[in-house]
């Protein structure tokens, strides 16, 4: 049971990784296609965005209303998320698979994220679900690429999770 509960926040770790891989690559694209956009604007969207595919809404302000006055754009730029991110959806299933496994182990039902993510052709159906040390080590490696985990590495806890 303590292998179990030290495990569940390393994986909430490595599924903020890839959102945080996921959110500078949606920045970019939201960037160039909305160049009329402030800094500010274009990051809030990319978060919204983020936020609906995994069910995590900021119901603070001035978050909640941004989402509101942002409602078209952001369900807009949702179902397009597989389209222009193709090769983030393997890696998007298995954090929002990791996340409802995390989340059904502290007695929350996210059946919801995974429908909606399964809607907007994000959630690959045939994917196999990850193990914990494969999901780590996949993490482990987009987010060195990118530069996001040399600082610290939060995933980088212990290696021999099967």
């Amino acid at each position: 049971m303590e292998f179990e509960s030290r495990l569940v926040p390393i994986m909430r770790e490595g599924v903020d990784v890839i959102k945080m891989i996921f959110f500078g690559r949606l920045q970019d694209y939201l960037k160039s296609k909305y160049a009329d956009r402030s800094r500010q604007d274009i990051n809030q969207l990319a978060g919204a965005i983020i936020n609906d595919l995994f069910a995590t809404p900021n119901l603070q302000e001035p978050f909640a209303g941004f989402v509101e006055q942002n409602r078209d754009c952001i369900a807009e730029e949702a179902h397009l998320l597989a389209t222009v991110f193709p090769e983030l959806c393997g890696p998007l299933t298995d954090a929002l698979r990791v996340q409802f496994l995390c989340d059904s182990r502290e007695g929350i039902d996210s059946t919801a994220m995974l429908n909606h993510a399964r809607d907007l052709n994000v959630l690959v159906l045939d994917r196999d679900l990850p193990l914990p040390k494969h999901f780590l080590e996949m993490v482990r490696t987009l987010g060195s690429g990118l530069r996001i985990l040399e600082a610290k590495n939060p995933v980088d806890h212990d290696t021999t999770l099967h």
